[in-house]
């Protein structure tokens, strides 16, 4: 029986992987002078913490050990801005959270994201108060592509993997949602989040009746 469902944020709960892209690479230009490529950050970069990012970047030879912290700093302020001037409510997420809450599942979210970023998109999109749990990668020792955060929401609520789902949609995140032991809905961008295609996957993988 279905009583959990985690979410992952950025390209799934919110349509935001671009933003946090750009402003990575403003803060890597104003800093280091140098940008990364939609390619490269696609194939090596998406789904990683910023600061993951930066120090592989500082391993590739790309920027300087002293850039890293001014990169980071940098770009969280440019993400902070970017979330106040462009996020707003989202009612094709808000009515299947809804929806959710009303066929009593448990919903969460474990995303890459520091935490400050994490809640002020949440809060602006109209998401945070659905969600009984949510980890950033500031609680946890590993973040994905280790699936430390949906361990750890899976044990907060005893709940087993077989008793929940997970929404993910970048390759990293795939594979620390599938290494938790929980079935995996796997989602091209957060446009394809809602609540149709969340009763679809119930109905498939799950049972008749959807739970």
């Amino acid at each position: 029986m279905l009583k959990m469902i985690i979410f992952d944020m950025d390209g799934v709960l919110v349509d935001a992987c671009g933003w946090h892209k750009d402003a990575l690479n403003e803060a890597l230009e104003e800093v280091a002078d140098f940008r990364l490529t939609e390619e490269e950050h696609e194939k090596h970069f998406n789904g990683l913490p910023t600061m993951v990012k930066l120090e592989n970047l500082v391993k590739m030879g790309e920027i300087k050990p002293e850039h890293v912290q001014l990169v980071y700093e940098l770009k969280q302020e440019k993400t902070k801005k970017v979330i106040l001037e462009n996020a707003s409510l989202d009612r094709s997420k808000t009515d299947m959270m809804a929806y959710l809450e009303e066929n009593n599942i448990i919903v969460c979210c474990f995303t890459n994201s520091i935490r400050e970023t994490a809640l002020m998109m949440l809060e602006k999109t109209g998401i945070k108060n659905y969600l009984r749990m949510i980890v950033t990668n500031q609680e946890v020792s590993q973040a994905k592509p280790h699936p430390e955060g949906y361990i750890k929401i899976l044990e907060s609520f005893d709940i087993s993997p077989e008793e929940a789902f997970i929404v993910e949609d970048s390759p990293k995140g795939i594979k620390a949602a599938e290494a938790s032991g929980c079935k995996v809905m796997k989602v091209k961008n957060a446009t394809h989040v809602n609540t149709n295609s969340i009763k679809e996957f119930i109905n498939e993988s799950f049972n008749s009746n959807g739970r």
